[in-house]
C-alpha cells in the first residue's frame, strides 16, 4: 500500500488502529480486518475516522461503503461529517460532494446505506475496500450475519481480497450483539481502542460543561440510590461503559472501594484462579474475610492476557504476595494448568463445580454485609460495577439470569471459596435472588 501516512491528523489514541512500525522502524499503515473504536461521548472517534477516510480517499481509488443499521435519509449518514471534514482539511478542490455520494480526484467513492433499509444494495455490492460503520452498537445479530460475508473485496482493488471493516460506537447494553462480538470476544485480525472525552484533542467547551454538570448531579444526589444511578449514567456517557442499571448490578450497594491494610499475620488467606488466554484473562485474586463483621476484603489482583503458561509463575510471584504460601483453588476445567502450576511449587488444587454453582457462589457472596475492594484492584472495581443480571429488552425488568461477562475475578473468588460455598436446591436460590 503506497498511501502517505499522517498520524498527526488523528487523536493520539486512535493512531494505534491505523499505524504500526515496520522492521526498519518506519511508520506504515496497519492492515487489519477489523478496526474498532468504542467509548464515551465527544471522544473524537468519528472525527478521527473521517480524517483517516478522507486522507486515504485523497490518495487512492478506494471504494467506501458507509453503513448504519437503519438509514432512511442521507442526513442520517456520515455524509455531512465527511463533507465537513473535507472542508476542514482544505481539500474541497480534490473532492466532489454530491447529495448522496462523494468522489475524490484520486478515484475514491463513498456510498451510504442502511443495512436494514437497503439490504439488496449491500448484498450486491462488489469490490468494497473499506466498510465504515457508525453507531455500530445498534447493529443486530441478523445484520452482522448478513453483512460480514458481503464485505469480501475483489482482486484488482487497492485492498484486494482483504477489505477492512471500521466501526465506532458508544456502548449500549453489555449483551448487545456488537459489544459481545467485538469487545467481550474480540475476533482475530482486529485492532481495538477505547476512547473517552480525555482522548479528544478537540474536546469542546460545551461538552465539558455537560460533563461537569453530570459530576455535580453525583455530588448533590439526595441518597445512595440516586448517587449510584447518577454515577452509572456518568460512567456510560463519559467513560464509555456499557449502560448500567444499578438495580441490575449483582453486588449492588455491597461493594466499597478504599485503601486498607493487609490482614493480621494469623488471618486465613484465600486465593482463586480462573483460566483464559486471548479474549478472556487468566485471573488470580487474593482475598480474606473478617468473619466477626461478616465482610470480605479483596486485596490483590492479577489479570493476564495472552500470557503463555510458563510465564504465569513469575507473574504470580511478582504481583501476588505470598502466592506460594497459601492454598490456591483453580477452575477444574483445565486440569493440565493446575498440574503444571503445582509442579512449579504452588499449592494449587481444583475447585468443585456443579450445575448451579455460579448462582450458589453469587448467593454466598451476597450474604456478606460489605465487600471491600482495594484501590489498586482496578479490574475488580470494573467487574463489581458491570457484573449484572440480564434486563428484559421489552419490559426493562431485571431477570434472574446472570450475564456471562465481567466475571473472571468473581469466578476466581468463587473457586477460592471452594468448600465454603454450599450446593443448594436451585429453586430456592432463584427465590432468594429475586428478593435482592
Amino acid at each position: 500500500m503506497a498511501a502517505e501516512v499522517r498520524p498527526e491528523l488523528l487523536p493520539p489514541k486512535l493512531r494505534s488502529l491505523f499505524f504500526r512500525r515496520d522492521s526498519k522502524g518506519r511508520t506504515v499503515y496497519a492492515r487489519s480486518r477489523y478496526k474498532i473504536a468504542h467509548g464515551g461521548r465527544s471522544s473524537g472517534k468519528s472525527t478521527g475516522y473521517a480524517r483517516m477516510a478522507i486522507t486515504l480517499a485523497d490518495q487512492m481509488p478506494l471504494r467506501f461503503m458507509c453503513l448504519r443499521e437503519v438509514q432512511k435519509s442521507i442526513s442520517a449518514s456520515v455524509h455531512r461529517l465527511l463533507g465537513d471534514t473535507i472542508d476542514q482539511m482544505g481539500l474541497r478542490h480534490r473532492f466532489e460532494v454530491h447529495n448522496e455520494s462523494i468522489r475524490s480526484a484520486a478515484g475514491a467513492e463513498f456510498m451510504f446505506h442502511g443495512i436494514k433499509t437497503d439490504p439488496d444494495k449491500i448484498k450486491s455490492a462488489e469490490g468494497i475496500d473499506i466498510c465504515f460503520i457508525e453507531e455500530a452498537h445498534k447493529i443486530t445479530e441478523q445484520s452482522w450475519r448478513t453483512l460480514l460475508p458481503t464485505i469480501r473485496g475483489k482482486e484488482g482493488r487497492p485492498f484486494g481480497t482483504r477489505p477492512e471493516i471500521w466501526m465506532c460506537f458508544n456502548p449500549g447494553l453489555q449483551d448487545d450483539e456488537t459489544y459481545k462480538r467485538f469487545v467481550i470476544k474480540m475476533p482475530p485480525d482486529a485492532r481495538r481502542v477505547q476512547m473517552n472525552w480525555d482522548s479528544n484533542p478537540w474536546f469542546p467547551e460545551s461538552a465539558e460543561l455537560e460533563r461537569r454538570y453530570a459530576l455535580e448531579l453525583i455530588a448533590n444526589a439526595k441518597d445512595d440510590d440516586e448517587r449510584l444511578q447518577y454515577q452509572a449514567d456518568y460512567d456510560h456517557v463519559w467513560s464509555g461503559c456499557t449502560l448500567n442499571r444499578t438495580d441490575a448490578a449483582i453486588f449492588r450497594r455491597r461493594v466499597v472501594v478504599e485503601e486498607f491494610d493487609d490482614p493480621p499475620a494469623d488471618r486465613r488467606i484465600f486465593l482463586g484462579g480462573d483460566w483464559g488466554f486471548a479474549n478472556d484473562p487468566t485471573a488470580l485474586i487474593k482475598f480474606w474475610m473478617n468473619e466477626a463483621e461478616d465482610e470480605l476484603f479483596i486485596g490483590y489482583e492479577l489479570f493476564s492476557y495472552r500470557t503463555e503458561l510458563d510465564l504465569l509463575p513469575e507473574q504470580w510471584d511478582r504481583h501476588i504476595p505470598d502466592a506460594r504460601k497459601w492454598p490456591i483453588k483453580g477452575d477444574c476445567s483445565q486440569p493440565m494448568i493446575i498440574s503444571y502450576l503445582a509442579r512449579q511449587g504452588f499449592n494449587i488444587t481444583a475447585a468443585e463445580k456443579w450445575a448451579g454453582s455460579v448462582e450458589d457462589g453469587i448467593e454466598h457472596l451476597k450474604a456478606f454485609k460489605k465487600i471491600h475492594i482495594h484501590e489498586r484492584c482496578t479490574k475488580m472495581q470494573e467487574e463489581a460495577r458491570l457484573y449484572q443480571y440480564k434486563i428484559d429488552r421489552m419490559t426493562s425488568q431485571v431477570l434472574p439470569i446472570v450475564l456471562d461477562a465481567y466475571n473472571h475475578g468473581w469466578d476466581a473468588i468463587r473457586y477460592g471459596l471452594d468448600g465454603y460455598i454450599q450446593h443448594r436446591d436451585g429453586s430456592s436460590i432463584w427465590t432468594k435472588l429475586a428478593g435482592h
